[in-house]
């Protein structure tokens, strides 16, 4: 069992103050294995705040990132699946099934990881599997205000990926399980 944890957007501290608190006692040390972020991280406080959670984070640049340094995309293998990820302001219109489905292939990707809209996703399309992880802290975005609050945990095990969205929805926290095999 390896677990990733998928997480972005959260803008902190211009469109949020911080981490929902019920999912800060969710996200412990010493349990997660490797982290994808889609960025929007905004701050070096917000990196450096991941890295107490595990060793190995891997961070891409989104579109209000201080930051010059994360990659625009970046491909990382875990257990048997490549796994890339994007901020997701380069995908046009964002969000755009077939944009997505260009990158995937460009990547060579089992799983492709995406952002910018802050709302969670979680699809299969041709054997591939695709992830928006949504905003953690439930930062608004440029089309609306009242965002749900979301992060993802992908349990990684042989060829099966079993993920777990974790959504605030009125002050509780709910989580939905979904499973994706790799084709043979």
């Amino acid at each position: 069992m390896v677990l990733v944890l998928v997480i972005g957007d959260l803008h902190i501290p211009y469109r949020s103050n911080g981490l929902p608190g019920k999912f800060k006692k969710l996200l412990v040390p010493g349990k997660i294995h490797h982290i994808l972020c889609t960025g929007n991280l905004c701050t070096k406080e917000s990196f450096d705040y991941l890295k107490t959670l595990a060793s190995d984070v891997h961070i891409v640049k989104g579109d209000f990132d201080e930051s010059t340094t994360y990659p625009e995309q970046r491909v990382v293998t875990v257990g048997q699946f490549r796994i890339g990820i994007c901020h997701g302001h380069q995908i046009v219109p964002w969000g755009d099934m077939e944009s997505l489905g260009m990158l995937q292939r460009q990547l060579d990707v089992d799983i492709l990881i995406f952002g910018h809209t802050h709302k969670f996703e979680a699809f299969e399309r041709e054997g591939k599997f695709y992830v928006n992880p949504g905003t953690a802290t439930g930062a608004y975005n440029a089309l609306q205000g009242n965002v749900t609050p979301s992060f993802v945990l992908m349990d990684i095990q042989s060829t099966t990926v079993v993920t777990y969205v974790y959504q605030l929805i009125n002050d509780d926290v709910k989580v939905e399980r979904i499973e994706f095999k790799k084709p043979a």
